[in-house]
């Protein structure tokens, strides 16, 4: 019977820390227009943008086209791999829109795993996952119809056949969905999985398990949504 209300006690306390986690907590409330609140995502988003503006900044000073020192070879590894990364997806049609997929992968890769510096990871936030998931699939459509035009935009959703139009349509809304919750659900998923880890086994066992859920989790994470994002603009700008 001890045992029972035990465990019954931890899961309740899971149940308040799902619910905390998926409650967008307000951070401060900016007092204009009746107030203006601010949700703690967007304040840690904030901060992952200051860390990236000035390392940007530091790492981007003194570029040498000869004699370069060893900061710059490892910058220059990193955005090149990531460029050449992105190239052999979208080819020299979608070359345009690398900075934007680089950036996006940066952004929600370190969000993924902030949490091992104590702040909570903006993409457990659904606003935040649907709020990249709508950049993106806007950029998808644009790209359509930069290279194709407007009436070749329109007219790809009767392709192949005209009864796909349905279909075609419907998948302009299903796109963003589908990369909203996919991240939204992958980083919550690991959330409950170490908690639950935490309950049966809270010595030694969570750290490990920690790291690989904000690190590598993270990173692969980070992965899926650029690669399917890339492969949607390919396929639209073909």
């Amino acid at each position: 019977m001890f045992n029972t209300k035990r465990g019954g006690s931890k899961m309740g306390n899971l149940s308040e820390e799902l619910m905390a986690e998926l409650n967008c907590e307000t951070a401060f409330t900016i007092p204009i227009f009746g107030g203006i609140p601010v949700a703690e995502s967007v304040v840690v988003t904030w901060i992952i943008m200051a860390v990236l503006i000035v390392a940007a900044f530091f790492l981007g000073r003194n570029l040498k086209v000869e004699n370069v020192g060893k900061r710059q070879l490892v910058v220059e590894t990193v955005i090149g791999g990531l460029r050449n990364f992105f190239y052999d997806m979208l080819g020299e049609a979608g070359k345009r829109y690398i900075p934007y997929m680089m950036t996006v992968g940066i952004y929600i890769a370190i969000s993924n795993m902030i949490g091992l510096f104590g702040l909570k990871s903006p993409t457990k936030d659904v606003g935040v996952t649907g709020a990249l998931a709508l950049m993106s699939i806007i950029l998808v459509e644009y790209a359509g119809i930069h290279q194709k035009g407007v009436k070749g935009f329109l007219k790809s959703f009767a392709e192949p056949i005209i009864i796909m139009l349905p279909m075609n349509i419907l998948e302009v809304f299903i796109r963003p969905l589908s990369l909203c919750m996919r991240l939204f659900g992958n980083i919550l998923g690991a959330f409950v999985i170490m908690e639950l880890i935490k309950i049966v086994a809270p010595v030694l066992v969570p750290v490990p398990l920690s790291l690989y859920f904000d690190l590598f989790d993270g990173f692969i994470q980070a992965y899926v949504f650029v690669f399917l994002t890339s492969l949607f603009i390919k396929e639209s700008i073909e």
